[in-house]
């Protein structure tokens, strides 16, 4: 068992009990986090009924291959951008059976930031397969690679929250 702090078990939680009782599945999207998200929301007994499917694209040849992005965002813009999330979300979304979909890309550290994309910035976006989205662009600092990691595990499990009650 992986222990996750008590906060984002309970929002995985409430997003397997709420998802299950409305038929709803959800896709992950993973830069990052590594896999993470789909962790927490696995950790929950009955996940099986709400957890389509979840994408570790780490690489850009992965974002492409897997996820759909366009390698002309990430030249433009670089993986960790705004632009790629969506796409990332996106192609979650549409490469899945889900109805909810969350994806992150990010600079956990503690090297490879600069000072455009320092570390601790993390683009995460949620999208609804009615076409509701949600983007953030999270600044949490150099506070240390684990705690970039799981607090964007905390953020993208709000995030799909925040959508589903949309």
């Amino acid at each position: 068992m992986t222990h996750f702090p008590d906060d984002i078990l309970a929002l995985a939680q409430s997003i397997i009990t709420d998802f299950a009782a409305k038929g709803w599945m959800v896709a992950t999207a993973e830069s990052c986090t590594g896999g993470l998200i789909a962790g927490a929301l696995t950790e929950i007994p009955g996940s099986s009924a709400v957890v389509d499917r979840g994408f570790v694209t780490y690489t850009n040849t992965a974002k492409m291959e897997m996820l759909g992005v366009q390698e002309q965002t990430l030249v433009q813009f670089g993986a960790v951008s705004r632009e790629t999330a969506l796409q990332m979300v996106h192609g979650a979304l549409f490469r899945s059976r889900a109805d909810f979909a969350v994806a992150v890309t990010g600079v956990a550290g503690p090297g490879g930031g600069s000072a455009e994309k320092p570390v601790g910035l993390v683009h995460l976006a949620a999208k609804a397969r009615s076409g509701a989205l949600i983007h953030h662009e999270m600044r949490y600092g150099d506070i240390g690679r684990d705690k970039v990691r799981l607090a964007t595990v905390g953020t993208a499990l709000e995030m799909l929250v925040a959508l589903s009650q949309t």
